[in-house]
């Protein structure tokens, strides 16, 4: 096929904030973490898929394969859905002390 432009899971996308790498970075329906720093509008390629540990809301607690979500306000991950894009799940318990959680994003777009 002649088609196929990529396999979708590293794509670029326009930061759409000054990130740096390893954040979080949700572009409409498009979520990864980012693979380097970039300013506000810049070119920035953010992974899709895999596991990372990503900058959460310390006071939310969750178990391993609780659903997660992204608070594009405070730019964490968080379990709280309500108003919070869905990203993922948790690969092990966090606890209401962590600063970041463990995650598995599957790349689907939500």
């Amino acid at each position: 096929m002649r088609n196929k432009v990529q396999k979708g899971r590293v794509i670029t996308v326009s930061a759409p904030y000054a990130v740096t790498g390893g954040q979080g970075v949700l572009v409409g329906a498009l979520f990864g973490v980012a693979a380097g720093d970039a300013a506000n509008g810049a070119p920035v390629e953010i992974d899709r898929e895999g596991v990372f540990d990503i900058t959460a809301v310390t006071a939310d607690t969750g178990n391993q394969g609780a659903k997660v979500y992204w608070d594009n306000a405070a730019r964490k991950i968080t379990t709280t859905a309500t108003g919070n894009t869905l990203v993922g799940a948790l690969i092990a318990a966090k606890g209401g002390a962590d600063t970041t959680a463990r995650v598995c994003l599957d790349g689907v777009i939500r």
